[in-house]
């Protein structure tokens, strides 16, 4: 029997209920990244950013003109072009970003990270660094960080894109 979550896109199935070890690696996982994700984020709020802020402005570095489109960006950060719009319009005011008209889209837009932006960067990337080590990579061995690697891509490959219907193959 299937049935639809009420505002659901898609019926929900008669999938199988995971096995006690299955459960127990679910629910680790969500514990770990649920964990570390905080820790992380509450290092970059006192650092005066969120994740979202970081993400943007080190993503924007790492091109050599330190532009990226909007379209780009938030296919990247898996978010909406709507959100991130709203999200830059708040970076923007702040003197981290500024937009400029795409010359290759003329519904789109440019974000381009400003000098204050990757002084900000600048500042924080040490801190932040020192965070995710803290509280990520210093806890792990080289084979764990291996295996972490296999099961990302693993996950990351047959994911697809957010909200597209890829399905894990065996």
């Amino acid at each position: 029997m299937s049935m639809k979550r009420p505002g659901a896109a898609a019926p929900i199935t008669d999938a199988p209920w995971l096995s006690p070890h299955e459960d127990r690696a679910w629910r680790a996982y969500r514990r770990m990244t649920t964990a570390v994700q905080a820790y992380t984020l509450q290092d970059l709020a006192e650092l005066g950013l969120s994740e979202a802020d970081y993400e943007v402005l080190s993503t924007l570095s790492e091109h050599t003109d330190a532009t990226r489109t909007l379209r780009e960006q938030a296919a990247k950060m898996q978010w909406s072009r709507s959100r991130l719009s709203r999200h830059a319009t708040r970076m923007e005011a702040r003197g981290l970003i500024r937009r400029a008209p795409d010359p290759s889209d003329g519904r789109g837009c440019l974000l381009i990270l400003t000098d204050e932006g990757l002084a900000v960067l600048q500042d924080a990337a040490p801190a932040h660094l020192a965070s995710v080590r803290r509280h990520f990579i210093d806890r792990l061995d080289a084979q764990d960080l291996a295996a972490l690697n296999r099961i990302a891509d693993k996950i990351n490959y047959h994911a697809g894109p957010l909200g597209s219907k890829a399905s894990p193959k065996s």
